[in-house]
C-alpha cells in the first residue's frame, strides 16, 4: 500500500501510524456489495494509466449508471465506446497493465472510492454484448480497494445523462467535431461488438 516517499511524508506529518489504521481498516483486495452498489450507480469515473515508461495519462470514462460492473470478487470490467481514435488509456494498458480508478458519488451524500489493480482489454469476451455501443472490454483485477473522505467533493446535482451515452435500440449521435474539416476524412466507422462479430460493414 505505501513506499518509501509515502512513508517519509507520513513521518514527515507524523501520519504514519493514521496511515497503517487506514489500511487495516479500509483496504481490501476484494469487491464487497457496497462497492459493487456503488460503482453500479456511477455515470462516470476518473481512469490512470502510464506508459511503459511510467508516463502518466488520466481520462474521464462515462456512461449511463450501470456501464461499469463489478462481475466477481476479483474482477471490474468496463466497456470501451467509440472516442476520439487516440487511444492513450487502452494503448497504455497494453504496454502497462497498472491502473487507478476513483469513483465519486455527488450530490447530497457525496462519496469516494479508489480501485488499485492491474486490467487487461478483451476484444473476444462474450460479455461485450450486454453493453450498447461497445468495442473492447477492459478487465481489471483489484489489489486495493478503499474509500476516501469525500470532504472537498464540491455539493454538485446531476442534471440528466449525456446524449452521447450509448443506450440499447438508440441510435448514437455524433459529436460535432467529427464534422469539421480539419478531421472529417479521417474518421473512421464506428465498430460497436456486434459489427465486428459479424464481419458486415458498420452502420454509421
Amino acid at each position: 500500500m505505501y513506499h518509501q516517499g509515502s512513508r517519509e511524508l507520513q513521518d514527515r506529518f507524523a501520519s504514519r501510524a493514521l496511515a497503517d489504521r487506514l489500511d487495516e481498516k479500509l483496504r481490501r483486495e476484494r469487491f464487497n456489495e457496497a462497492d459493487a452498489a456503488f460503482v453500479a450507480e456511477s455515470p462516470f469515473f476518473f481512469l490512470a494509466t502510464a506508459d511503459a515508461e511510467g508516463w502518466p495519462d488520466c481520462s474521464y470514462k462515462g456512461g449511463l449508471p450501470g456501464f461499469v460492473k463489478v462481475a466477481a470478487p476479483d474482477e471490474l470490467i468496463f466497456p470501451d465506446y467509440d472516442g476520439n481514435g487516440m487511444f492513450r488509456s487502452l494503448g497504455n494498458i497494453g504496454v502497462n497493465p497498472h491502473v487507478g480508478l476513483v469513483f465519486l458519488r455527488i450530490g447530497v451524500k457525496p462519496g469516494r472510492l479508489r480501485i488499485n489493480g492491474t486490467a487487461r482489454v478483451d476484444f473476444e469476451d462474450a460479455r461485450i454484448a450486454e453493453f450498447a455501443g461497445a468495442q473492447a472490454l477492459i478487465r481489471v483485477t483489484p489489489t486495493d480497494i478503499f474509500p476516501n473522505c469525500p470532504r472537498y467533493i464540491p455539493h454538485l446535482e446531476l442534471i440528466e445523462p449525456s446524449i452521447y451515452a450509448p443506450q440499447a435500440g438508440v441510435e448514437p449521435v455524433e459529436p460535432a467535431w467529427k464534422g469539421f474539416d480539419g478531421f472529417k476524412d479521417v474518421v473512421p466507422p464506428r465498430r460497436a461488438y456486434s459489427t465486428m462479430r459479424s464481419g458486415e460493414p458498420p452502420d454509421c
